[in-house]
């Protein structure tokens, strides 16, 4: 049995048009037609966002969590998401010492008794299990640092299960294709 969906973008830094390709592929996947019923936003494009849903009519129920380029907005940098079955721990990542390592996302999302963990910052794609958590980086939409291109997740969480990440890239035209993210 299909579950609920969740958007998953971070890090445009400006990149409208990739955003709004993402929009417009995303709006044919909510309901009715799919299960997209939420999106989250993981910082470093604020300001990007309302001129891309106000472009593509794309509409749902927004988290969105600030980044180290987000000036001059009151998001908070981290918070908590309960969605389908599963507690989300969301952040940018920028004060969580990613370089060195999971260990402070680790810490945090035990912290908040989440049992996924979704941040930005580092632009690459990555789904990691560790101790039990999901790490899930979608990567970054507009200035990717990875050989893989831009991408974002798309997060199925079926009832009773484990929540499914799928990664997909944004091409240089626009289109949408599914990537595998090791």
């Amino acid at each position: 049995m299909d579950g609920k969906k969740l958007l998953v973008l971070s890090d445009t830094h400006g990149n409208v048009s990739a955003l709004k390709s993402v929009l417009n592929w995303a709006k044919d996947r909510v309901p009715p037609n799919d299960t997209i019923s939420a999106a989250v936003f993981l910082g470093d494009g604020v300001f990007d966002l309302r001129r891309a849903t106000d472009a593509t009519d794309f509409f749902c129920e927004w988290k969105i969590i600030g980044g180290n380029n987000d000036y001059g907005h009151l998001l908070p940098e981290a918070d908590v998401y309960d969605f389908a079955d599963h507690r989300f721990y969301m952040c940018h990542g920028h004060r969580h010492s990613l370089h060195g390592g999971y260990n402070t996302l680790i810490t945090a999302a035990a912290n908040s008794q989440a049992n996924v963990v979704l941040f930005g910052h580092t632009h690459v794609p990555c789904h990691k299990k560790v101790n039990g958590i999901h790490l899930i980086n979608p990567g970054s939409v507009g200035q990717p640092r990875s050989l893989i291109g831009a991408t974002f997740a798309v997060i199925e969480c079926p009832e009773g299960e484990q929540p499914k990440p799928e990664f997909w890239e944004i091409g240089e035209r626009g289109g949408i294709r599914k990537v595998k993210v090791g």
